[in-house]
């Protein structure tokens, strides 16, 4: 499938876990998709709107739709920042009071997909030649499962991976307690959540904990690190990236 994608990396893998945005790419590569970077991409706004900014968001949404127009699909390797693309961009649109925006987000919002809605419900494959001898568990965020509603779409994914060892996260659906500024701003509450998740997640007995959010990585696995539990954490990207004779 010949497909023009725009990779919509987001600013926190851009800047922190660059890996993942590039497993991005050489996954959709792989799969027969023509990659392009927009480089005027920054922020989708979503810090903003989800602390009360939505004025301040509006300069975010204009620049989104513009770097984004005109590809046969936007993909972004976050079910959070894609959330924020099909939930909040229409409103912050209305707020600017430009019908022309709003027009453009009409357009553009319907073809921005989260990585793993994008591979089964778009490409229509479950099984992307991904080669991962690892003991697994996997954590649905909370973005892409309540907003998204991707349902087991990363599930049939992985299952499909020659040598994984997937196991059931006990509890899967409890959020993290990350939550962006949440977890500043109740910041007890927040590690007492994120606690639970990294004891559920060492009850596995597993190797790696994957996610479809590194922000919800870091927090999982800052505390896994603490407690020096021995797991790792990775992006379903990643995971889809490796092949067999490529690094493990």
């Amino acid at each position: 499938m010949n497909m023009r994608v725009a990779l919509f990396a987001t600013c926190y893998n851009d800047l922190m876990w660059p890996d993942t945005p590039k497993a991005v790419v050489r996954l959709l590569q792989r799969l027969g998709c023509r990659v392009e970077f927009p480089v005027e991409q920054t922020c989708c706004g979503q810090m903003f709107t989800n602390t009360g900014y939505a004025e301040e968001a509006i300069p975010a949404v204009r620049n989104f739709v513009a770097a984004f127009a005109g590809y046969d699909a936007v993909v972004a390797p976050s079910g959070s920042c894609v959330g924020s693309v099909r939930h909040q961009h229409r409103d912050i649109a209305a707020r600017a009071g430009c019908r022309a925006m709003q027009d453009e987000v009409e357009i553009l919002a319907p073809n921005v997909y989260e990585l793993s809605e994008f591979l089964v419900d778009v490409l229509g494959v479950t099984d992307v030649g991904a080669y991962f001898p690892h003991r697994v568990t996997y954590h649905p965020t909370c973005h892409s499962l309540r907003m998204l509603r991707v349902g087991d779409k990363p599930l049939q994914l992985l299952q499909a991976v020659r040598g994984i060892d997937l196991v059931e996260l006990p509890r899967a659906d409890q959020c993290c307690g990350f939550g962006g500024t949440f977890a500043l701003k109740n910041a007890d509450t927040s590690v007492a959540m994120g606690f639970d998740k990294a004891r559920a997640a060492r009850d596995t007995g597993t190797e790696v904990l994957v996610a479809g959010d590194n922000s919800c990585l870091a927090h999982i696995g800052g505390l896994l690190s603490r407690q020096r539990s021995g797991m790792r954490v990775m992006h379903l990207a990643e995971v889809l990236a490796r092949t067999e004779g490529g690094p493990g």
